[in-house]
């Protein structure tokens, strides 16, 4: 079951923008939606499948590229009197995600807003404070995002 969406080639054949090879593998829904499952504590294929309410054979091509892109793992796992089926865990690429996730429902709350509220808060672990995601400089002060700029690299090849 091809994906249909390149993850990997020459450097000659890939997009010079990270913006764009990052959307290669996040940029359809149900890839961010399947990440949110995972962050959740969902990592059964059923789990996620009932959750989201999602084609199976969507699912399985999601999380098929999930795993190619090194962004989820799997792991195997066995109920009683059951066939072996897999799991997936997150890797360090898929847990730096979860700033991604948090941006765009920041990003949600604050310009999609539901009436009844958010459906989840950010917090810290230990304290249970709020955060939010923003842009830090080297000293870790805040920056606005409107002082933010994409500035071009003159050093990469485009």
């Amino acid at each position: 079951m091809s994906s249909g969406k390149k993850i990997s080639g020459s450097i000659d054949d890939e997009p010079a923008c990270s913006i764009e090879r990052s959307l290669q593998i996040l940029g359809e829904r149900w890839s961010l939606l399947v990440l949110r499952e995972v962050f959740g504590g969902r990592h059964r294929f059923a789990e996620m499948q009932s959750s989201l309410g999602v084609a199976p054979n969507l699912l399985s091509a999601r999380l098929k590229l999930l795993v190619e892109a090194g962004v989820l793992r799997t792991r195997t796992y066995q109920e009683p009197g059951s066939r072996h089926r897999r799991s997936y865990h997150l890797t360090q690429a898929g847990e730096e995600l979860r700033l991604v996730l948090a941006a765009l429902q920041q990003w949600g709350d604050r310009h999609r807003p539901r009436p009844s509220g958010p459906s989840s808060l950010r917090r810290t672990r230990s304290t249970g404070e709020a955060v939010s995601v923003g842009f830090i400089d080297e000293e870790g002060r805040e920056v606005p995002c409107a002082d933010v700029a994409f500035v071009a690299n003159r050093g990469s090849e485009d």
